[in-house]
Order: C-alpha cells, then sequence, then structure tokens
C-alpha cells in the first residue's frame, strides 16, 4: 500500500500517533519530512492526529490489529472508547505533553529545565493518573478488556516521560504500572523507538 504518506516529524508525539497505528495495522507507508503531522491515503488528505488515526482504525479495522472495541458497532462500547480518547486528549496529554518538552525538548534546544513548571505538571498528571490507577483495578485497557486507540494514543508521551524523573508516577502505581508497561512492549511501540 504505497499510497500511504505520513508528513511530520518522526519525533513528534502527535506524529509517533499515527507511525503507532499504521504499525498496529501492519501498513505501508512513507514518511517525507514535514513539520505537522498530515496524512494521505489515496486522494485522501487529512491532519490532527487523532483524526488520522481513527481514519486508518476504522478503514483497515480488518488488518493487523483491531484498534476499535471489539464489537466495534456496539454504540456503547464505541462511547466509552471515545470517551476514554477525549480524556487522553484534554486531561493527560496537555501535561504529559508540557512535562516532555521540559525534560525532554529542552535539553535537545539547549535550554534549562524549569524544575517549578515540572512540580505543578507532575501534581496535576498525578491526579489524572489517580483517576487511571482506579479504572484499571477493574479492566486490563482504559476503555475495557482490549488495546484500543484510548491506550495508543498514550504511548508517545508516556515513552518519552518513562526516560525522565517523571517515570515514577507510572511506577508508584501498580495498575498504571502494568498498564505502561503492557502497552511500551507492544511491537508496533519498539518500533517507533527505532
Amino acid at each position: 500500500m504505497a499510497g500511504i504518506k505520513v508528513f511530520g516529524h518522526a519525533a513528534s508525539i502527535s506524529t509517533r500517533r499515527v507511525l503507532l497505528t499504521l504499525h498496529e495495522k501492519n501498513l505501508d507507508f512513507e514518511l517525507p519530512f514535514g513539520k505537522v503531522p498530515a496524512f494521505e491515503d489515496g486522494d485522501l488528505k487529512i491532519f490532527e492526529s487523532r483524526a488520522i488515526t481513527q481514519y486508518i482504525a476504522h478503514r483497515y479495522e480488518g488488518q493487523g490489529t483491531n484498534l476499535l472495541q471489539p464489537d466495534s458497532k456496539n454504540l456503547a462500547h464505541y462511547a466509552i472508547m471515545a470517551m476514554g480518547m477525549q480524556v487522553e486528549a484534554h486531561q493527560f496529554d496537555p501535561l504529559a505533553s508540557k512535562l516532555a518538552w521540559e525534560h525532554v525538548f529542552k535539553l535537545i534546544y539547549g535550554l534549562t529545565t524549569d524544575q517549578a513548571v515540572v512540580a505543578e505538571e507532575e501534581a496535576k498528571l498525578a491526579k489524572v493518573l489517580d483517576v487511571y490507577e482506579a479504572r484499571l483495578k477493574e479492566f486490563k485497557y482504559l476503555a475495557g478488556d482490549t488495546f484500543t486507540l484510548t491506550d495508543l494514543h498514550h504511548i508517545p508521551a508516556v515513552q518519552y516521560l518513562l526516560e525522565t524523573p517523571t517515570k515514577k508516577l507510572f511506577t508508584e502505581r501498580p495498575h498504571v504500572n502494568k498498564w505502561v508497561a503492557e502497552i511500551t512492549k507492544r511491537p508496533a511501540s519498539q518500533k517507533i523507538l527505532q
């Protein structure tokens, strides 16, 4: 399927979200260098990583890993997954991305980590992870007992944060720690680290 192209920087959290989805679906693609994640599949051209991942999951539902709920026609199950994606986008990602900026990207650009910002954002992220811990006591994954886009969307930021002192927020919560280990050991997760 040489018709799929992803435009974005391979280190970008948003671009990695799209690359993970393509790897989970076992799809061939090109990654020309670009500045923002954009996607071409034949004549279709879209941007915004979460919209791209949802398109891929639906368009290629029968190929590779099913990233939707097992019964994708069950609206209640789909709504739980969609709710999880919204929580990731609006509660988890803004905090995790800020922490990745402070711990990882600032160092790449020769800037100094602002420890006050780190402390503030870690306190906020801890509250989100407390909610995740409660959810993961009941289910293996955030949207239920199967890996879905809800989990996949977390992986790029989590991978960066596991290489920083913020890792402690994940490891000190046993169910979150187990979930993080599970989602980051996936073959697709390992491919984007190469």
